[in-house]
């Protein structure tokens, strides 16, 4: 039978065990910064040659060329063409809801005239390159491509270079029409730190790019915030998360399901449940006791539960909210009868689902908004990606003759109070003198 951890906000020891519950450092082994680092070298240096050696490897697939690493779009067309109605619709209808909803995140160009005449401003414009790392192994995601595609693909950028392991030869069919549907330009089946590197790089055979998003493993992660600087990344994501509020009104089965869904990505995945009901825990722990024997993927979600999640007891919803900001979850379901009074309360989350019918599993395919969301603890300074993430902004300033005199007398003032002295001269120019 399968035993929940249980946690008090009342108990003295409550801070130092919900502090030792979120700390996820030190569950990743010693050795991977070491690995990456010898499979980012190597892809610099070697190029091609490093990634079919890697691709052997790693994934048991032995490629003869580098040419053969590159997916035809044809082989992706077909995918599209030949998948079963019903998945080729709900791919269709999540597409569709994906791309409305990031629609209205673009942002243009602006520019004013301030009153001396000066015009201001920001121009907005998409990357040219963008790199889809999406993942495969334990499970594929053809959301992932419709995910990191369609935003990018909005925001206007030009050139869509995508990157998905094929263990052992084996492709996903799905993965592949998603990537047709969602207007990928270029697929190559390499996974791992290997194609983090590559993208960042390039070798003869896959192009640099401009940006790396996407989720992944350890060793991607890790990859990524090796190859920052030379590209920009979206972010360093780590282990799924949910966190969820709830009052008791809604069915301990669909709680329990709820946690169970996040937990079944891998087992380092965090599911954490806070209630002030006594009675809500109760029927929640045996729901999940009852309820896991028959999953597809128990052994994974008993291993995530059983090392990383919990149910807390709290004194109120309102000191539920205080401690789901302390976590700052990647994902937040408010389970309650009414959430509304409580959402202005939610200061740091990556997405809020809020009500009984608001399931989180809804937002990782179909509901709209994206599903690359902050994970341990950073969505108290990052926001899931969107559309902004593909495009970058540059500042406008084009002064008039006469406009300029009042800025260089200011520039000038400045300049020459922090010992700038080719500064104020520049400036100076700008109002007739001479230095």
């Amino acid at each position: 039978m399968t035993t929940s951890r249980r946690l008090d906000s009342s108990a003295p020891d409550f801070d130092a065990r919900l502090s030792a519950l979120l700390d996820r450092q030190g569950q990743t082994g010693s050795g991977v910064e070491a690995a990456v680092a010898e499979i980012v070298a190597a892809v610099r240096e070697r190029g091609d040659e490093a990634l079919l050696d890697y691709t052997q490897r790693f994934d048991e697939l032995s490629v003869a060329e580098p040419a053969q690493l590159e997916m035809p779009k044809e082989r992706l067309d077909q995918a599209l063409r030949e998948i079963p109605e019903h998945q080729r619709t709900a791919l269709e209808h999540a597409a569709e809801r994906i791309r409305d909803y990031h629609q209205r995140q673009r942002q243009d160009s602006w520019q004013y005239q301030d009153s001396e005449g000066n015009t201001l401003g920001q121009l907005v414009r998409p990357l040219d390159r963008v790199g889809l790392y999406v993942p495969g192994g334990k499970a594929a995601y053809p959301s992932t491509v419709l995910m990191t595609a369609i935003p990018a693909r909005v925001a206007g950028v030009a050139e869509l270079v995508m990157t998905v392991p094929t263990p052992r030869g084996e492709t996903n069919e799905l993965v592949l029409a998603a990537a047709a549907l969602a207007g990928v330009d270029r697929v190559f089946t390499v996974g791992g730190a290997q194609a983090v590197a590559a993208l960042a790089w390039g070798t003869a055979t896959i192009p640099a790019v401009d940006k790396v998003v996407g989720p992944g493993n350890i060793y991607v992660a890790t990859a990524k915030r090796m190859v920052f600087g030379q590209v920009g990344i979206d972010m360093i994501a780590g282990p799924s998360e949910v966190a969820i509020l709830a009052d008791g009104s809604a069915p301990a089965e669909w709680a329990a399901m709820d946690l169970f869904a996040q937990a079944e990505h891998d087992e380092l995945a965090q599911s954490i449940l806070l209630s002030p009901d006594p009675a809500c825990l109760d029927a929640v722990a045996e729901a999940i006791a009852r309820l896991l024997p028959g999953r597809q993927r128990a052994e994974i979600i008993a291993r995530s539960w059983t090392g990383h999640g919990a149910l807390i007891r709290v004194r109120d919803l309102e000191e539920g909210i205080d401690i789901v900001n302390r976590i700052a979850p990647e994902h937040l379901e408010l389970l309650v009868a009414d959430p509304e009074p409580l959402l202005p309360r939610v200061r740091h989350a990556g997405a809020i689902f809020a009500g009984r019918w608001s399931a989180e599993a809804l937002g990782d395919y179909c509901a709209g908004p994206n599903h690359t969301l902050p994970t341990a603890g950073t969505a108290r300074f990052s926001s899931p990606l969107g559309v902004y993430d593909f495009q970058k902004r540059t500042s406008l300033i084009a002064c008039t003759e006469t406009g300029a005199a009042p800025l260089a007398a200011t520039a000038a003032t400045l300049a020459q109070a922090e010992e700038l002295e080719a500064h104020a001269c520049s400036a100076g120019y700008r109002m007739g003198k001479k230095p």
